[in-house]
């Protein structure tokens, strides 16, 4: 047994001296860095997608190279495998080579390369051999004989490299991976795991927190005084609906801010932009989202699937451009929250006051101006200029707060005009009761602002209302009050 065991620890030594390879996508970095290059190519210049085709014919190589020109990635900001990452600086700091041999791109592989600093020699595509698999396998061994290399890989297309090399190591291996290496008496030395667990980088990327936003849906049948169960039941049923649909368009939307996300300190946690969840995931993700909604629409789809798709396209077109047009990107995202009241009335089949819609104007406007104030104070306390490609500077934040609390005060004047309407004595026993309301509106707007100018704001303010107690306890006064004067 001790010769064996010492025999077992020559073969180790002898392992650990062999020159290392290390696959990049989903290997080295977490993500696929060709689809997260579709992605940005399909926000910064969406009509060189109808070249796809074109450069497909002259082969995955041709594509790759075409593709990594007009889409570079920021090699210093990619999702790596920190676990990986600290064993090859550990293996450099011995005196081990490693080698970068990967299917991406050979400008994308020598800038990762460079920013890592820690291989010796780079092995990539290099726009007419696709450096995967067998291609990849036949230059290992040209290079460093049967067997006279250890392999870093993930997926199965590194299976006959890591069935070949001498040292067999795996980097968040795809499932089934393992099995089949055990089947083929390949055994794993090393594993490195750097990922969050499915299920929840899964859920947080459908935003399900966000769904408080679709509670809009409701409030046409609430100020309507028409409460039924009829009413209610296509109520639920369109916020389930605009739900779907939303996580739907936060996903696409992630997709688009692959590169923002990743220079962003909070959003760079985000699934995608972490490379949790991969690009292509959120593709089918977002299909089957999107699918689902439109199908619970289908019993009101006459009067309800109108607005849904409106809320996409105009989703759509925000993630797409309008995100980036100063003022325009605020007023598409105030009249984001309205679409939701115009689409909650057509589900329960109310009208929509005048009104109301005054109100919901100026009111989401201004907190749709909190959501950018916020995130340009958060940029000032880092000392760091914008980068999201928004258009806003930081010296624009005063006259930002100037429109913002503008907004916020019209807003109250449309409701203090309301509660004086004639309609409100037709809907409501006590309507003396709702001047309850203005002191708490102006006070949480007040407050909203004020923790904004103080940097102690969440970039999102709907975030800040479900997880501030404060906000909370007003919500529950705002209700009881509103019951207390309809009695």
């Amino acid at each position: 047994m001790a010769v064996e065991s010492v025999t077992g620890q020559k073969s180790a030594h002898a392992a650990e001296r062999l020159p290392l390879c290390v696959d990049l996508d989903g290997t080295l970095v977490k993500s696929n860095t060709l689809v997260d290059s579709v992605c940005i190519l399909a926000r910064v210049q969406p009509a060189v997608l109808l070249r796809f085709p074109f450069w497909l014919a002259h082969g995955k190589a041709a594509f790759k190279q075409e593709v990594t020109a007009r889409a570079p990635l920021d090699a210093a900001h990619l999702p790596y495998n920190e676990s990986l990452i600290v064993y090859l600086r550990e293996q450099a700091a011995a005196g081990r080579r490693l080698y970068l041999a990967t299917g991406a791109d050979r400008e994308l592989a020598r800038r990762v390369a460079q920013h890592l600093g820690l291989f010796d020699e780079v092995f990539a595509s290099d726009g007419a051999t696709n450096l995967t698999g067998p291609n990849k396998l036949r230059l290992l061994e040209s290079r460093f004989g049967n067997g006279g290399f250890a392999y870093v890989g993930n997926s199965r297309a590194d299976l006959p490299l890591l069935t070949a090399s001498s040292q067999a190591m795996l980097a968040n291996p795809v499932a089934g991976l393992r099995g089949r290496l055990q089947w083929g008496k390949v055994s794993v030395s090393k594993q490195f795991l750097d990922r969050a667990p499915l299920g929840r980088s899964l859920w947080r990327a459908l935003r399900v927190h966000q769904w408080a936003k679709n509670t809009l849906i409701f409030l046409p049948l609430l100020l309507a005084h028409a409460v039924g169960l009829g009413s209610l039941a296509q109520s639920v049923l369109a916020f389930f609906s605009f739900s779907l649909v939303a996580s739907s368009t936060y996903i696409v939307n992630d997709l688009l801010d692959l590169t923002s996300d990743r220079n962003h300190v909070i959003k760079s946690r985000r699934p995608f932009a972490a490379g949790d969840l991969s690009a292509s995931v959120g593709v089918v993700l977002a299909a089957l989202l999107f699918a689902g909604g439109v199908l619970l629409s289908l019993p009101m789809a006459h009067r309800f699937l109108p607005w849904l798709l409106t809320y996409c396209g105009v989703t759509l077109a925000y993630s797409l451009y309008c995100k980036r047009i100063v003022i325009v990107d605020v007023i598409i995202l105030s009249a984001l929250y309205t679409l939701r009241i115009l689409a909650g009335a057509a589900a329960a089949q109310v009208p929509i006051s005048d009104w109301m819609a005054g109100f919901s104007i100026f009111f989401f406007f201004s907190l749709a101006l909190v959501k950018r104030f916020s995130e340009l104070e958060n940029l000032r306390a880092r000392g760091t200029a914008p980068s999201n490609g928004r258009g806003y500077m930081v010296h624009d934040m005063e006259q930002l707060r100037a429109f913002g609390t503008a907004s916020a005060f019209a807003s109250i004047v449309v409701f203090t005009l309301y509660i004086n309407n004639s309609e409100v004595r037709q809907l409501y026993h006590h309507p003396q009761r709702l001047w309850l309301l203005t002191p708490l509106l102006i006070w949480w707007l007040s407050r909203v602002w004020l923790r904004a100018s103080r940097g102690q704001m969440n970039e999102d303010p709907v975030i800040f209302a479900l997880t501030d107690r404060a906000s909370l306890l007003a919500g529950v006064v705002i209700f009881l009050i509103a019951f207390s004067a309809s009695m």
